[in-house]
């Protein structure tokens, strides 16, 4: 646990001791994960849209039992339970609900209304303003380096954008795994910094080892539509080129292979999964074969990141991958951020020519 403080309106906001993030991953950030980081100090975000009602309900009480720190959950917003997950966090008094896509106003209302923090990602000025004008407490804002779904802007350009347009915290995404980034992060005006694939090569990381060494080695993201659609940068690698020269036959095939697949591990039913097909349609201007292909997404990624089959699944991950080389703890992550990035602050601080008398 490091000594130093930075206070900052996110720290306020959520009351975590450190304005840095551990963004809601996928078959990654689970409870284990998300309690490490927030024993660390942090905010840890708990992804549950790889879960049942139930099971979130179940992850959400482990994580109480391994720390009393505030966390947040991750939720999609077009969910056909969305609201039943909302009453299940106010219900739980969870501090922050995240969301990947725009929560309605009357969404981000209820939480609001209940204390719960609401802190929406976005990927454009615009998408910052309106969910801001809705209520949002917080945003977090991610530039086209970081993993998953990203946009073609990068951090450096997005960032001052959407600090200079909203009134509330913004949190920067993308491209961040020290303190340097921290500081300039500080320095662009935002309120801290998330981070996804930094995380997940910790050694907190329930993310099997085996993959986490193929991270370690491998230094090229590609960002491809093959996968559901839609803009996901990835780690390159013989499985994704295979997707790249796949026809679009091919493509929807597998995906609606993948779909039945993920329909019997989520216990969903077809109407309940065709349900969420339209509300994500509607949410994102998608046709009906793509969302058809966003059904690869929960399968190809649980290959590589809870089976450990590399081979038959996707790694979804930022730029930073290639200049990370160790896995340490959460604690040990958090505190050299922390550190470093005071001390960045205060190198800056020295080089400043006193003012002339």
């Amino acid at each position: 646990m490091t000594g130093q403080v930075l206070d900052t309106p996110l720290t306020r906001l959520t009351g975590v001791r450190h304005p840095v993030v551990q963004t809601g991953m996928g078959w990654v950030a689970g409870p284990r994960l998300v309690s490490a980081v927030a024993n660390a100090g942090g905010l840890g975000i708990l992804a549950s849209a790889t879960m049942t009602l139930e099971q979130l309900g179940g992850a959400i009480r482990e994580v109480r039992e391994r720390t009393g720190a505030p966390f947040g959950v991750n939720l999609r917003a077009d969910a056909g339970d969305a609201g039943e997950r909302i009453d299940l966090l106010i219900r739980e008094r969870v501090k922050v609900a995240s969301f990947a896509l725009a929560p309605r106003p009357e969404l981000i209302a209820r939480l609001k209304d209940a204390g719960v923090v609401v802190i929406p990602s976005v990927g454009a000025r615009r998408h910052a303003e309106k969910v801001a004008a809705w209520g949002a407490d917080a945003v977090l804002v991610q530039g086209g380096e970081g993993g998953g779904h990203t946009g073609p802007v990068a951090t450096t350009l997005l960032l001052p954008q959407v600090v200079d347009a909203v009134d509330v915290p913004v949190i920067a995404a993308g491209g961040f795994f020290d303190g340097r980034g921290l500081a300039a992060a500080l320095a662009y005006g935002a309120a801290g910094v998330a981070m996804g694939t930094r995380f997940l090569l910790t050694s907190d990381s329930a993310v099997p080892e085996e993959v986490k060494n193929v991270y370690l080695r491998t230094a090229e993201t590609t960002v491809t539509r093959q996968v559901d659609g839609m803009p996901h940068r990835v780690l390159r690698s013989d499985l994704v080129d295979a997707l790249e020269r796949s026809g679009r036959a091919a493509a929807l095939l597998r995906a609606a292979r993948n779909a039945a697949r993920f329909r019997r591990l989520s216990g969903l039913s077809w109407r309940a999964m065709i349900a969420d097909g339209r509300a994500m349609k509607r949410g994102k201007d998608l046709s009906w074969s793509q969302v058809l292909m966003a059904a690869n997404t929960p399968m190809l990624l649980k290959a590589a990141m809870v089976d450990g089959r590399p081979d038959l699944g996707v790694m979804a991950s930022g730029q930073v991958v290639a200049v990370i080389d160790d896995l340490p703890s959460c604690a040990e992550l958090i505190g050299s951020i922390v550190t470093g990035a005071a001390e960045a602050i205060a190198a800056q601080r020295s080089h400043l020519a006193a003012p002339a008398p």
